[in-house]
C-alpha cells in the first residue's frame, strides 16, 4: 500500500478518526472535573552513614548500603512511626475517617487508630535521590494535610530511629554487664586459688604479666648462675664482687616494696612476693657477705657457689609440678581479667551510646505546602486523549476498510493482473469558476480512454 492509497483511506475515513478523537478527548475532560485532585508534599533527611559513629569511632559498612535503605523504607511506615502521625492530623476525631472505619469488611479486627496508621502508610512513599538523602512523600487531597503529614513524618522518623538505638544499646549493656560482673567473679576465684595454691606449697610467682611470670627459686637459681659465671674473674678483681649481683638484686627489690607500699596494702599478693623474694636474696647476700669477710680463698668462693648453685638448682628440679600447676593457675587469672576488662569496656560503651541524642540523620530544609496537585494532570490527560483517540480512529479506520475494500484509485488496481483499466471519469459533479463579471461557467466533464 502506497501513502497516497493510505491517505484516501484515511480521508475517506476521516468521520470515524475525528469522532473517537471528540469522544476520548470528552472522556479525558471529564476525567480531569470527576477526579479528586491528589497533593504530596516532601520532607528529606540526610543519612549520618558517611560519618564514623560518635561512641565507637567505626566507620558504616557502604557494602550494606542498599540492604540499609529498604530496610529504612520499611520502618518509616510501621505504626510506630504512623501512629503520631494520625494523632497529628486529627484524623481519630474526624466523622468520614469514623464512617469509612464502621464500613470495614467485618474480618478487619484491627482498632481505630491502627486501621488509620495504615492508611497513613499506603500514602507514603521514600526513596534515596542522591548520595545520602532520603526523601520522604506524603500524598493527600488537601495542600494542608499533605505538609502537616510529611512533614510529621519525618520528625516521626526521626524520634523513632534515635528511640530504637538508645534501646538496643541499653539492652545491650545491661547483657554485658552481666557477663563483666560474672567475668569478674571468676578473675577473683582464679586469684584467690593461686594464692591458696601458693601458701600450701610455698611457691610465690613474681611479675605483673603473664610473659614474665617466675617463682622465686627460679629467680634466684638464675642469679646463681650468673654469679657462677662470673666468679672466677670477680674473685681476682675483688674479694666483694661476689656479692655484688645479689647486693644489686636486693635494693631492686627494697625499691619495688617503697614503691608499692603506698599504692598496695601489706596483705597484697604482690607485697607478701615481694617481701619473700626479699628475704630469699638477703640470705644469700648475707652469706656472701660474710664469706668475704672470712677472706676465703678464689678456691674457696667458687666451690661456694658452685656447691650453692647445684642445691638450689636440685630444689627447682624438685618443684617443677608445682611450678608448672602455679604457671597455668597464673594463666587462668590472667585470662579471666582480660575477659573482664573487654566486657567491662563495652559495657560502657554502650552505655554511653544508649545516651546519645544523635539518631543518625538530619533533618534538611522546611516543608512547603504544594501549591499544584499532583494527580490529576489536566494537561496531560487531555493531550493523553486527544493522541489515544487519534490513535484509536487510526486503526479503527483501517480495520473497516480492509472489511468493506473500495477503489479508490487507479493503484488500487495494480495488484491484481486479471483487472484492466479502461478509463478514468472525472467527477460529474459541476465546477465553478468566479469569473471577473460575476457569471459563472459550467464546466463538461472530461473522459480519457485508456
Amino acid at each position: 500500500m502506497s501513502i497516497i492509497q493510505f491517505l484516501r483511506i484515511l480521508w475517506a475515513r476521516r468521520v470515524v478518526i475525528a469522532a473517537c478523537a471528540i469522544f476520548t478527548f470528552l472522556g479525558g475532560f471529564a476525567v480531569t472535573l470527576a477526579v479528586a485532585p491528589r497533593y504530596e508534599a516532601t520532607s528529606r533527611v540526610m543519612l549520618n552513614i558517611l560519618k564514623p559513629d560518635v561512641v565507637t569511632g567505626e566507620d558504616a559498612n557502604l557494602r550494606n548500603l542498599g540492604a540499609y535503605i529498604d530496610t529504612q523504607r520499611e520502618l518509616l511506615k510501621d505504626y510506630r512511626v504512623t501512629g503520631p502521625v494520625v494523632d497529628e492530623l486529627g484524623w481519630l476525631s474526624d466523622p468520614r475517617k469514623i464512617a469509612e472505619y464502621q464500613a470495614r469488611p467485618a474480618t478487619d479486627t484491627r482498632d481505630f487508630r491502627r486501621w488509620l496508621g495504615q492508611q497513613v502508610a499506603d500514602r507514603t512513599t521514600a526513596k534515596l535521590v542522591s548520595g545520602t538523602i532520603f526523601e520522604i512523600s506524603f500524598s493527600s487531597n488537601f495542600p494542608e494535610e499533605a505538609r502537616v503529614g510529611a512533614d510529621t513524618l519525618r520528625r516521626s522518623f526521626l524520634d523513632y530511629s534515635l528511640a530504637s538505638r538508645r534501646q538496643d544499646a541499653a539492652k545491650n549493656a545491661q547483657w554485658y554487664s552481666t557477663q563483666a560482673e560474672a567475668a569478674r567473679n571468676l578473675a577473683e576465684q582464679a586469684q584467690l586459688a593461686k594464692a591458696k595454691y601458693e601458701r600450701e606449697n610455698g611457691i610465690v610467682m613474681q611479675g605483673d604479666q603473664a610473659g614474665a611470670q617466675q617463682d622465686v627459686d627460679s629467680a634466684r637459681l638464675a642469679a646463681l648462675v650468673g654469679q657462677a659465671a662470673a666468679a672466677p674473674a670477680a674473685a681476682m678483681s675483688a674479694p666483694l664482687a661476689l656479692s655484688s649481683t645479689s647486693s644489686l638484686q636486693l635494693a631492686q627489690i627494697d625499691a619495688a616494696i617503697a614503691q608499692n607500699a603506698d599504692k598496695l596494702g601489706p596483705n597484697h599478693p604482690q607485697m607478701r612476693q615481694l617481701r619473700a623474694q626479699r628475704s630469699l636474696v638477703a640470705n644469700v647476700v648475707a652469706q656472701e657477705q660474710a664469706a668475704a669477710r672470712a677472706g676465703p680463698s678464689n678456691t674457696a668462693a667458687i666451690a661456694a657457689v658452685s656447691q650453692a648453685l647445684q642445691e638450689q638448682k636440685a630444689r627447682v628440679i624438685g618443684q617443677r609440678d608445682k611450678i608448672e600447676h602455679l604457671r597455668q593457675l597464673q594463666s587462668e587469672v590472667d585470662l579471666r581479667r582480660e575477659q573482664y576488662k573487654k566486657t567491662a569496656e563495652r559495657a560502657a560503651e554502650l552505655t554511653l551510646e544508649a545516651g546519645v541524642a544523635d539518631p543518625g540523620m538530619n533533618a534538611i530544609g522546611v516543608v512547603v505546602t504544594p501549591s499544584e496537585p499532583a494527580f490529576p494532570n489536566k494537561r496531560l490527560i487531555i493531550l493523553g486523549s486527544i493522541g489515544l483517540g487519534l490513535g484509536m480512529g487510526l486503526v479503527l479506520a483501517i480495520l473497516v476498510e480492509l472489511l468493506n475494500r473500495r477503489v479508490r484509485g487507479i493503484e488500487d488496481l495494480s495488484g491484481d493482473d486479471n483487472l484492466y483499466c479502461l478509463a478514468v471519469v472525472a467527477s460529474a459533479a459541476p465546477r465553478r469558476r468566479r469569473r471577473f463579471g460575476g457569471g459563472r461557467k459550467q464546466r463538461p466533464p472530461v473522459g480519457a480512454m485508456a
